[in-house]
């Protein structure tokens, strides 16, 4: 069940992930687009536990509290998927019609999946159209993973209407909001607490898709284990705030770099996998987006740019989408806006965006 395509009806942006679940809801088309709600719901601990929702409960209570506390009417929602179970591929293909390609993707499909193609729902999108083949993006999830977002949200009352990849919902919001150019080569990364989605775009067409088992949970993880820190006291750390008696600063440094470097060596194994296979003129990344929890960590931002010497900006949502200040309290925006991305992305689906 996973789409591409814009929905005709209004719907919820709902990005659940491993520590909590984001919902967005937007209306208008073209370049007037407003934020008409959104809402926040933080996850109990191993709710989702490597991408799969170990409590169903949890998490519809989670969509329930969201829909209710902020007053959504809307009951279609947009979700995404992620991790291990989703495999994205550019593939060529030889150069056929749309019903021939429509009759043999599953053909073609099978020789990059490495999943049963009987277990997994697939899609495809035609994104180059040459003399002698054509360039297909092709995206493939296992159907327990979707089978298991779609109970979640039909438990909550909801409608799981388009099931999406969190990264293609990513590359939605940035086209939005950033109206990218042939030629501009950028690396979207979303960081969330256990896992980062890697989106290489040039343009609007993506060139390389990854998603990576890092993200923010790891910096906590080290930080209880190393200095014997509970949760609640590892994550306030990670962010910044006041130290527990007896640690010092340079502790939190040293840990903290620790995980940055896991991070980083992963982004540099995908900067290397898309070098590989780019043509030379499209190799060069110039600027990397972050966006997630991840991306709030003290020190991160600076890390990246220092260690792949290119520009690194925290990824705003909602640069082209309006938001009423009335409505909406600035420093909560503030605060969580750095996680919407994926849950605007998935937004966009319902309104035109052309």
């Amino acid at each position: 069940m996973l789409k591409r395509g814009l929905s005709k009806k209004g719907l919820v942006g709902l990005d659940i992930g491993s520590s909590s679940v984001k919902a967005v809801e937007l209306q208008g088309k073209g370049n007037n687009i407003q934020l008409v709600s959104l809402g926040y719901e933080s996850l109990p601990e191993d709710s989702i536990v490597d991408g799969q929702i170990m409590e169903l409960n949890n998490v519809s209570n989670a969509v329930q509290n969201i829909f209710r506390s902020n007053q959504m009417k809307t009951e279609r929602v947009a979700a995404g998927v992620s991790g291990n179970s989703v495999i994205v591929k550019n593939i060529v293909v030889p150069q056929m019609s749309e019903e021939e390609l429509e009759e043999s993707i599953e053909w073609h499909a099978e020789e990059h999946i490495p999943f049963d193609i009987t277990d997994v729902s697939l899609d495809y999108q035609i994104t180059g159209n040459g003399a002698d083949a054509l360039h297909v993006l092709m995206a493939a999830c296992k159907r327990e993973k979707v089978s298991n977002i779609r109970q979640a949200i039909q438990l909550a009352g909801k409608e799981p209407a388009v099931i999406d990849v969190d990264a293609f919902a990513l590359q939605n919001c940035y086209e939005v909001n950033y109206r990218p150019q042939p030629g501009d080569v950028v690396a979207l990364l979303n960081i969330g607490a256990s896992t980062m989605n890697i989106n290489i775009l040039n343009g609007v067409r993506s060139v390389f898709t990854r998603d990576v088992s890092v993200g923010g949970s790891q910096y906590t993880s080290l930080l209880q284990k190393e200095l014997g820190l509970t949760f609640d006291q590892a994550e306030a750390v990670k962010r910044g705030m006041q130290l527990p008696d007896g640690v010092e600063q340079t502790q939190i440094s040293s840990i903290m770099e620790t995980v940055s470097e896991i991070l980083g060596l992963e982004i540099q194994k995908t900067m290397d996998f898309y070098r590989a296979t780019a043509d030379d003129n499209e190799a060069t990344v110039h600027r990397i987006l972050i966006s997630g929890g991840g991306s709030k960590l003290p020190g991160l931002r600076d890390y990246l740019a220092k260690r792949f010497e290119m520009q690194v900006e925290v990824f705003d949502p909602f640069r082209q989408i309006t938001v009423d200040a009335r409505k909406f309290d600035p420093d909560y925006m503030r605060e969580v806006v750095p996680e919407m991305a994926v849950a605007v992305g998935l937004a966009l689906r319902g309104v035109d965006v052309r």
